[in-house]
């Protein structure tokens, strides 16, 4: 969870009405015919707790509570948390366990620390409630696998966040790629000391790049992965060296510690040229009401079976690589 604070600061206080659909969902092709859906009178609200009120659970929350579209089909029931907070902006705070047999929940924003992901999404899916995690939504392939068969059991909607693929420098790169054949290329990720005991092994915690990687190249297969720690320095550097489906390589570095600065260094060649980085393309205004637009067409069955099933497919392939690199690791 804690990899999506660095996009926090591009959130923007002041909501807009007009989203624009991630590029990911290829059928929705008209944004102006799903924003008239949502600015529909809503049949019914669905009762929503959001658990964990971090960073990204207080932005979760604000969000709740804006003159949005998407807004206006949810109602903010209450937050859980492990910290003795009562109120929050005339939000209550309520238990576990309320939450879990409450017949006003309807919807669990996960957005705690990675390690407890699972089984709170485990406990929420048993309960009756649909669930909307952070990424990762665990931190096993089996697990996911798991979660996902019991959310279709139960007919409730399981929705793991991937705000990086609704980012401005994400639809760039995408525009970028089409049609080109490539080469070879890299992606490097540095950022200060990350917990694994609470957020996981980095290609877990870091596994937004690696989404990016698959989502502009397609399937990957792992060719290497190496892991430099230094634990009293609290240092670490992941190299995995992947190949697409047609032999060609990547290289993903995800290396943090103390006095590096959070940034993202790019390197794609092509047979047409390169791309070093991305240009300043904009800011990224609203991304995580833009997610909660994806989760409220879910909840109202306004996604394609196709549309789920390719998500699905690529959520999985990313967290089976994220589980072999951390075995390749040792």
């Amino acid at each position: 969870m804690s990899e999506i604070l660095r996009y926090l600061h591009f959130s923007d206080w002041l909501i807009s009405l007009s989203i624009i659909l991630p590029r990911s969902f290829h059928a929705v092709a008209n944004a102006t015919e799903e924003e008239t859906k949502m600015n529909t009178k809503p049949e019914k609200k669905f009762g929503v707790v959001v658990v964990g009120v971090g960073r990204a659970g207080s932005v979760r929350m604000r969000d709740l509570r804006s003159p949005h579209a998407s807004s206006a089909f949810l109602n903010l029931i209450g937050f859980v948390s492990r910290r003795e907070l009562k109120c929050i902006d005339e939000v209550q705070q309520i238990s576990l366990e309320d939450a879990l047999s409450s017949q006003e929940v309807d919807v669990a924003y996960i957005c705690s620390e990675n390690t407890s992901h699972e089984d709170y999404i485990r406990q929420f899916l048993n309960a009756g409630k649909h669930v909307l995690v952070e990424y990762p939504m665990t931190l096993s392939w089996t697990a996911a696998q798991d979660l996902w068969e019991l959310a279709e059991q139960k007919g409730k909607v399981l929705h793991e966040e991937h705000i990086e693929l609704l980012m401005e420098e994400f639809a760039f790169l995408k525009k970028e790629v089409v049609g080109k054949d490539l080469l070879k290329g890299s992606l490097l990720f540095t950022a200060g000391p990350l917990e694994k005991e609470r957020f996981g092994f980095p290609a877990f915690s870091g596994i937004s790049r690696l989404t990016w990687l698959v989502s502009l190249f397609g399937e990957l297969s792992l060719v290497s992965a190496t892991l430099e720690e230094r634990k009293e320095d609290h240092y670490l550097k992941m190299t995995v060296c992947l190949e697409t489906e047609n032999k060609r390589p990547l290289t993903w570095i995800e290396e943090k510690g103390p006095g590096l600065k959070r940034n993202r260094h790019l390197s794609f060649h092509f047979k047409s040229g390169s791309l070093e980085n991305v240009p300043n393309v904009g800011d990224n205004k609203n991304i995580f009401l833009k997610d909660q637009t994806i989760f409220v067409q879910k909840l109202l069955g306004q996604i394609s079976e196709a549309e789920l099933a390719a998500e699905k497919k690529r959520i999985l392939h990313c967290l089976w690589l994220a589980e072999e690199i951390q075995k390749c690791c040792g």
